[in-house]
């Protein structure tokens, strides 16, 4: 459970979606922080009513808005559901400070044989729509995850990745840029020697002959 109250929290999430709180990614994210609180409460039947009332509130926000953030989920701070729809997101995900999740998101496990086995992200983790995260990786801090992408392994921090599966975009880039070697210098002295020779041969002609 975070350090900060329960309102603290939500003012937080309520500023990072633009202080609107009739966005559906704001809702679903108060009601996972309440849902995270009333487990602090004590006695059990003192909670008992307040769990109804998040059950009640999780299944509108699933079945209203589309989006499925149980509060199992290791939520950070300031976190954005960006759109509502088809967001799915594992009840053993982590998802870090300030990351933003976009509409057809989903956060799930990838063998059935491995269910409790989940996503984690790090913080400012920026994720496109349409894109799946599937199994145990770890999206590390600053990187970002293109539309429709499919991720099945480990995302380096401030790497970008795109396409099924997924794979990485700034590391291609560096690969394909093209490389100033010695052959390059080579040339360069090769058109110096042929430019300073059609000079040379070019004054020899001009020199009147005895």
């Amino acid at each position: 459970m975070s350090d900060i109250s329960l309102w603290r929290q939500i003012q937080e999430d309520w500023i990072a979606h633009e202080k609107d709180w009739t966005k559906p990614g704001f809702r679903a994210v108060a009601v996972h922080r309440f849902g995270v609180w009333r487990m602090s409460v004590q006695p059990k039947l003192v909670r008992a009513p307040l769990s109804m009332f998040y059950r009640a509130m999780y299944r509108r926000v699933r079945n209203v808005y589309g989006i499925e953030l149980p509060y199992t989920v290791k939520l950070g701070r300031r976190v954005v559901f960006e759109h509502q729809g088809g967001v799915v997101i594992h009840g053993y995900s982590e998802i870090g400070d300030d990351s933003i999740i976009r509409q057809g998101v989903t956060l799930g496990n990838r063998h059935l044989d491995c269910p409790l086995d989940a996503p984690v992200l790090g913080c400012k983790v920026n994720v496109g729509a349409g894109a799946a995260i599937m199994g145990k990786v770890v999206l590390e801090d600053g990187c970002a995850v293109g539309a429709n992408a499919v991720v099945i392994h480990d995302v380096a921090a401030g790497d970008t990745v795109v396409g099924i599966p997924a794979r990485s975009i700034n590391r291609a880039s560096a690969q394909s840029k093209p490389q100033v070697s010695n052959s390059d210098a080579v040339v360069d002295e090769v058109i110096d020697e042929v430019i300073d020779g059609t000079v040379a041969e070019t004054q020899s002609n001009s020199i009147p002959q005895p």
